[in-house]
């Protein structure tokens, strides 16, 4: 059994790494191949959340790496799988044979088998792995067109500003390898005693706020938009963004355990729900418009996750994923074939492509919660969450949902008004528009429209109840008859008034309009509070480096030249001695030279010439006659007697 979610994520994560790196080589097969690895995944998901099997291995000493489908994950696993396949067959249109295409289908596969990962994860380093590689993976998608800079940009500030929250996980590890939760199992976790057990639930609450959009993280899905539409449709529905939510709807047991996380994760969901809605109405560009609204719709699912609203969280998560990618591939289709997504150039945009315009009204009315579509029931049940745990969380949500109906029906307005007299005139402002739309747009459109329209059935009381037993919460209050009417006054009141109003000047002073359209200058708050410190450190530090570190160094440098050249001039004296030394040593050489040619030479020639002389001297008496001979002996005997006679 366990051989069943073992296929589920190394399919996907296994076919994607290969087709990622054959690139164009396989361009023509790829979008085959893609859709049909996600298909065989969606059946693997299938048999995975029927079967619910778990398997774990050795990761490192006394940790495993551990997986598991049960009540939760069976729905999700479902979800990503679905989305992906219904994403890569419109993708499989919409990019021609000069484009990447074993790249961005490679990408797309690794990103959802990291998402499945994700969900599937029992333990925190596995987590932590699949929630790396599926932000390295969203940062390659949203710069997919790599060679314009305003994109590549994009997916840095994307990366980065997920990447600061994402270490809020590290520091949950670490806290629970310090308190003692060695096997980093995620259902240990909130037994970690104090104080560890607040560092590694700030650690959970900041890295998923962070992922999914919330306040006040938001910008960075603003900037998601550079990306292809195949792409936003995957990242702002199933996977990514939802991830955060996914878990704090899986973690609810360790925010109840602090007694604080609970209501703060309940409070920063409603506040972004309420203020993203407010920059969503504010836009004037459809996929911006659809940003802000995922940033907003997010925020009822983590305050159903930090209310204790289980079921109801995950109600709102496939009904939001089935309506949000359906949304993007419609705008992504008529960004293809109009070549802009300026929402006052695509009037009429609905008449003119009418299967689009029928999908895309069908996916604005569920988004703005109208019944009887899923995402009006799945919010009674997030609001029924809220009205337990608090009133004023229960109105801020109302409010918020009252601004969804306002946001969902400003974009159905505009695509369903009669053509202006000159529609070109406002058409090809992105790219060049083709003025039609892909054979494969059709059927994944249709499929995901018909879903977003019927998973409200989650939310009826015997699938709901059947749902709540599924996901351990048996006990999680249900919307009561006024809570009903109630969500469903406001919504229609909130859907006519943004319907009367559209064609109207909004009586809201400028410099606000402004500031919702910019995403409450999120984005440049963060530069001024992180951004610019941080580069200001980091100038500040290489000053430092230069000055003082490298000036230490280059004065110790400084300081062996200088002794090296001390050593040189003393060594140059010694050299100096030694040459004076040798010069002596020739000068006492050539003097004994002298002494020996003049004295010992000369000496030896004087006594050798009186030896000379003395022989010749000795031979001269040498005659040969005798009576020459007597006369010396005579002369001889005479002198000897002369000295003995003085002698004495």
């Amino acid at each position: 059994m366990s051989a069943v979610i073992w296929l589920l994520i190394s399919l996907p994560l296994g076919a994607g790494a290969v087709l990622g790196v054959t690139g164009t080589r396989c361009n023509r097969l790829a979008p085959a191949l893609g859709v049909a690895v996600a298909v065989a995944t969606l059946g693997v998901a299938v048999a995975a959340s029927v079967t619910r099997p778990q398997s774990s291995a050795p990761l490192f000493a006394g940790m495993r790496a551990g997986l598991a489908v049960d009540g939760l994950s069976a729905f999700m696993v479902v979800t990503v799988a679905a989305v992906t396949t219904a994403v890569l067959a419109f993708a499989a249109g919409e990019f021609g044979p000069d484009e990447n295409r074993g790249r961005l289908f490679g990408l797309m596969l690794v990103f959802s088998g990291a998402m499945l990962v994700t969900v599937t994860a029992t333990t925190l380093p596995l987590l932590l792995m699949a929630w790396e590689v599926m932000g390295a993976t969203s940062w390659a998608l949203i710069g997919y067109w790599w060679r314009r800079p305003e994109r590549v940009r994009a997916a840095d500030t994307a990366f980065l500003t997920t990447r600061t929250a994402d270490l809020g996980l590290y520091l949950a590890a670490g806290a629970a390898v310090a308190g003692g939760a060695g096997s980093l199992d995620l259902r240990a976790l909130p037994d970690a005693p104090s104080p560890w057990l607040h560092v590694i639930t700030g650690g959970v609450v900041v890295a998923a706020l962070g992922k999914s959009a919330q306040l006040p993280f938001s910008f960075w899905l603003s900037r998601a938009m550079q990306g292809p539409s195949p792409v936003s449709a995957l990242l702002h529905s199933a996977t990514m963004v939802a991830a955060g939510a996914y878990l704090l709807l899986r973690l609810h047991p360790l925010l109840a355990a602090t007694g604080w996380a609970g209501p703060l994760v309940a409070w920063t969901g409603a506040v972004t729900a309420l203020f993203l809605g407010v920059v969503a109405v504010a836009q004037r560009d459809l996929k911006q418009l659809l940003a802000a609204s995922t940033s907003s719709q997010l925020g009822f699912m983590v305050l159903a996750a930090g209310s204790g609203g289980i079921a109801a969280g995950t109600t709102q998560l496939v009904a939001h994923a089935a309506t949000k990618s359906g949304l993007f591939l419609a705008a992504g289709a008529w960004l293809t074939a109009l070549g802009t997504k300026h929402l006052p150039a695509l009037r009429g945009a609905a008449r003119t492509y009418r299967l689009l315009g029928t999908a895309f009204t069908v996916g604005a009315l569920t988004l703005a919660g109208l019944p009887p579509l899923s995402l009006w029931a799945a919010k009674d049940e997030v609001l029924a969450s809220a009205y337990a745990e608090s009133t004023g969380l229960y109105a801020v949500g109302l409010a918020a949902a009252a601004v969804a109906a306002v946001y969902s029906i400003k974009a159905l307005w505009y695509v369903t008004q009669p053509l202006p007299d000159d529609p070109e005139a406002g058409y090809d402002t992105e790219r060049d528009g083709t003025r039609r739309t892909a054979r494969t747009t059709p059927a994944p459109l249709l499929v995901l429209t018909f879903a977003a329209a019927v998973l409200g059935v989650l939310a009826l009381p015997g699938p709901a109840s059947w749902l709540k037993r599924l996901v351990g919460a048996p006990d999680e209050p249900s919307p009561k008859p006024w809570e009903v009417g109630l969500s469903v006054g406001v919504a229609f009141a909130a859907a006519g008034l943004a319907w009367w109003w559209a064609s109207r000047p909004a009586p809201v002073p400028r410099p606000a309009v402004r500031w919702a359209r910019g995403w409450l200058h999120l984005e440049r708050a963060a530069h001024t509070v992180v951004v610019r410190p941080v580069l200001g450190l980091a100038r500040a530090l290489a000053v430092f480096d230069d000055r003082v570190v490298d000036g230490a160094v280059r004065q110790v440098a400084r300081g062996g030249l200088a002794t090296a050249r001390i050593a040189g001039r003393v060594d140059d004296g010694i050299d100096a001695a030694v040459r004076q030394t040798a010069r002596g040593g020739l000068a006492g050489a050539r003097l004994a030279g002298r002494v020996d040619d003049g004295g010992i030479d000369a000496a030896v020639d004087v006594v050798a010439a009186g030896a000379r002389g003395l022989g010749r001297a000795a031979r001269r008496p040498q005659t040969g006659l005798l009576h020459q001979y007597y006369a010396q002996a005579a002369l001889g005997f005479a002198v000897l007697v002369l000295i003995v006679l003085l002698v004495r």
